[in-house]
């Protein structure tokens, strides 16, 4: 009996320190009466976590705040630089003609400190590429002067069905060697690095980025669509990602759109990203123009010169964009659809548009019911995310969007 009260009163003490913690990290700077009246916690037990806070290096006493009367309140300042974190993002895209893994050390405010990349031609090397990442992210910390001690993590996101739990990518059809792209355990990577390793899919932890710092923020009941070389979706119920009941929800890329017979890279046909995926508007138009492209940026360009086959490839896409955010509409039926990834940086060119197609093929919603949103983050939700990873575990205790 005695071992479970103590167990319980060290939750209880973890759970009070958190939540200071959190309340700082908000308001950046608070004075601990103000805590008190916030937090519905006793002075005492507020001072003895303050002093803690102060101890780890996370706060410090920042001199009083103006009073008509009385003793001056003692304001608490939050230290963002006390710890850090890594993000590296997985998921493919067409943005360049190249391949990239993309890597990020950012502050306890999420502010990046650092950042790198790594071109890639294939997953199958991957303890060759792993090491690479490790190497890239000891020399960030080299460079900054940051003891390994201080960072609290470093978060995958990748493209495919994650057992976050297992830190097992599943399956994961769009990586470029999408044969071999079949149960990867990250387990054995966890000795490489000082600190604690987590993976999450790409599309979750762009919502959960979103949720925290982007367009999606103090909104709950979204849909976020990540948009690259496949179509991925994170999706909120109220501000808790929904995956399904084996992690699998939110593979919307890969539900039917048309019966053309298109083979997708899951071994399907007509799967919706191969007509709305980044690939498609590459593979539209140099089947049909004149010249040919190689990526994403270059039919950007095209189409803002006004390039006559650029916009009839552009429509064709839109409306399939439409078809499958019309299917999600009516499946989750959520307030707000928020794209993300490259396609979100074709921006005004798309939202219109797009809103336009979706709201006249449905008699089911109005303009008013769902609002569509560009990513506030754009390519970069998937990635940010990635790092948020340890920070909501430091935060939280466990894997919650914040």
């Amino acid at each position: 009996m005695s071992g479970d009260i103590n167990s319980d009163m060290k939750k209880i003490k973890t759970s009070n320190y958190r939540k200071i913690l959190r309340l700082l990290m908000r308001e950046k700077e608070i004075s601990k009466q103000e805590i008190v009246r916030r937090t519905k916690i006793s002075i005492t037990t507020i001072i003895s976590n303050i002093n803690r806070l102060i101890e780890n290096g996370l706060a410090e006493e920042a001199g009083t705040a103006h009073s008509t009367g009385g003793r001056k309140p003692v304001l608490v300042r939050f230290l963002p630089n006390a710890n850090y974190a890594f993000g590296v993002d997985f998921a493919s895209n067409h943005l360049t003609s190249s391949n990239r893994i993309q890597i990020i050390l950012v502050n306890l405010n999420a502010e990046v400190i650092a950042e790198n990349s790594l071109d890639y031609k294939s997953f199958t090397s991957r303890d060759e590429t792993i090491h690479k990442i490790k190497t890239i992210c000891f020399d960030m910390m080299k460079k900054h002067r940051i003891d390994q001690k201080r960072v609290i993590g470093i978060g995958f996101a990748l493209p495919g069905t994650v057992n976050e739990k297992l830190k097992i990518l599943e399956l994961a059809p769009n990586l470029l060697d999408s044969a071999e792209m079949k149960h990867i355990d990250f387990k054995p990577f966890e000795k490489l690095f000082p600190f604690p390793l987590y993976v999450e899919n790409e599309a979750n932890t762009g919502a959960l980025a979103e949720i925290t710092f982007g367009v999606a923020r103090h909104k709950q009941n979204f849909v976020y669509l990540s948009i690259n070389r496949g179509i991925s979706a994170g999706i909120a119920i109220r501000t808790h990602l929904y995956k399904g009941n084996k992690r699998r929800a939110g593979e919307i890329g890969h539900t039917t759109v048309a019966s053309n017979g298109i083979a997708c890279t899951c071994g399907g046909n007509d799967c919706w990203e191969i007509y709305a995926a980044s690939g498609a508007l590459i593979r539209n138009y140099n089947q049909k123009g004149s010249s040919v492209i190689s990526s994403t940026e270059e039919f950007h360009q095209k189409l803002l010169a006004g390039d006559r086959q650029a916009r009839k490839v552009w429509d064709l896409y839109l409306g399939y964009l439409s078809v499958g955010i019309n299917n999600i509409l009516l499946n989750f039926d959520p307030r707000y659809i928020i794209i993300g990834g490259e396609i979100s940086e074709f921006d005004n060119l798309l939202i219109p548009p797009l809103v336009s197609k979706v709201f006249s093929n449905t008699a089911f919603f109005e303009k008013g019911d769902v609002e569509i949103l560009i990513s506030t983050l754009k390519t970069r939700s998937s990635l940010i995310g990635a790092a948020l990873l340890a920070l909501q575990v430091f935060l939280y205790g466990d894997h919650k969007v914040l």
